[in-house]
């Protein structure tokens, strides 16, 4: 047997110090592939968002507890932040690094904090953000850091400090998802379908357009529209305790190595978009599940989904899937992370499990 970390939380956000507990990960496929094992943060806490530092040592973690910063060589946190040490928020969406090694989180209602050398900087709508709510972050081409909000996207310029926001330019300005492609133009998955600016003209899809699966298990319609007050938006896909569709909703967006622009939606499955046509896949095809959370690339190329129904990776042929009976700790994937040695993390309700073939 394996042993599993927890990084366990009190109410009031302290460490309570490195617990360990008995997991046994699953037997190796025929590929190698396998769950190695899992890190616990506790049982009610979120993982939302998992990236990886410039220098390739550590992964950031972030929860809805706080924010751990975990050395990948030990595999043990070297920081945890909350609220206490200049977080601004502990429940953590989001987690970049901009061209100048700041590295950035966007909370739920609290806004973006900016940290480098034990130095924090927050920033609020008061400053030019647009919201207080931060769900993803993207660097350009000149090194600017673009931030998606509830409330519109934020083009940071990292060298002025100044922000511009756009938000009638996009298809819905809930902004969960963004990427740059080669050509430097901006991806940005929204509630309401896929949103592109290539630096002056601005393009969009939708479900009519191509955007999302049909919907072959028959599921109900979402109410969660995005076209209501924030308390709606309580980020459930459930309805009665049972999955729903809504297509144009896009919670991932990612451009492959092909220059191919991938989209998670809600119960749509993914879409695949080659600058003609969109082309989804869903269950049928080998995906998890329908509702895509997050996309990540590994160092070969190979696309892994975070989904309702575990992790799917795509080789651009054959699919492959982990779920709890393999050894996740649940089916419902909100945060990956493909690393340099392989490896793949995933964040789920409860912690993070590792994915890798040895």
């Amino acid at each position: 047997m394996k042993l599993a970390n927890c990084w366990m939380r009190g109410a009031l956000g302290a460490v309570l110090g490195m617990l360990i507990a008995l997991c046994r990960p699953a037997a190796a496929a025929e590929d190698g592939w396998r769950v190695l094992d899992s890190f616990e943060v506790g049982p009610a806490v979120y993982v939302r968002a998992l990236h990886q530092d410039r220098e390739g040592k550590s992964i950031w973690v972030g929860t809805s507890a706080g924010v751990h910063q975990v050395d990948l060589a030990t595999q043990q946190p070297i920081h945890t932040f909350t609220r206490a040490e200049g977080l601004a928020n502990e429940y953590v969406f989001a987690v970049g690094t901009d061209s100048q090694g700041y590295t950035w989180f966007g909370t739920n209602a609290g806004g973006a904090s900016r940290y480098k050398d034990g130095q924090w900087k927050t920033y609020f709508p008061m400053h030019g953000l647009a919201d207080y709510w931060i769900y993803s972050f993207a660097n350009d081409k000149q090194g600017n850091l673009w931030i998606g909000t509830w409330a519109g996207v934020n083009l940071f310029d990292v060298k002025a400090g100044t922000f511009k926001t756009y938000v009638k330019e996009l298809i819905n300005e809930w902004v969960y998802g963004i990427d740059v492609d080669r050509q430097g133009r901006v991806w940005f998955g929204t509630e309401g379908g896929v949103s592109m600016f290539d630096g002056e003209r601005w393009a969009s899809w939708t479900h009519k357009n191509g955007v999302g699966g049909p919907n072959t298990n028959h599921l109900p319609a979402s109410a969660n529209t995005g076209l209501g007050t924030r308390s709606r938006h309580d980020l459930s896909t459930l309805e009665a305790g049972s999955p729903t569709y809504n297509p144009n909703y896009v919670f991932a967006i990612h451009v492959d190595g092909a220059g191919d622009v991938w989209a998670g939606t809600w119960g749509g499955g993914v879409s695949r978009f080659d600058g003609k046509k969109w082309v989804s896949y869903s269950t049928p095809e080998g995906l998890a599940g329908n509702i895509v959370y997050a996309i990540a690339r590994d160092g070969k190329g190979q696309l892994w989904f975070g989904t309702n129904g575990g992790v799917s990776r795509f080789d651009g042929k054959r699919w492959r899937s982990f779920t709890r009976k393999d050894g996740l700790l649940s089916d419902n994937v909100y945060a990956l992370a493909a690393l340099p040695n392989g490896e793949v993390w995933a964040g789920m309700k409860g912690g993070v499990s590792r994915i890798g073939n040895r």
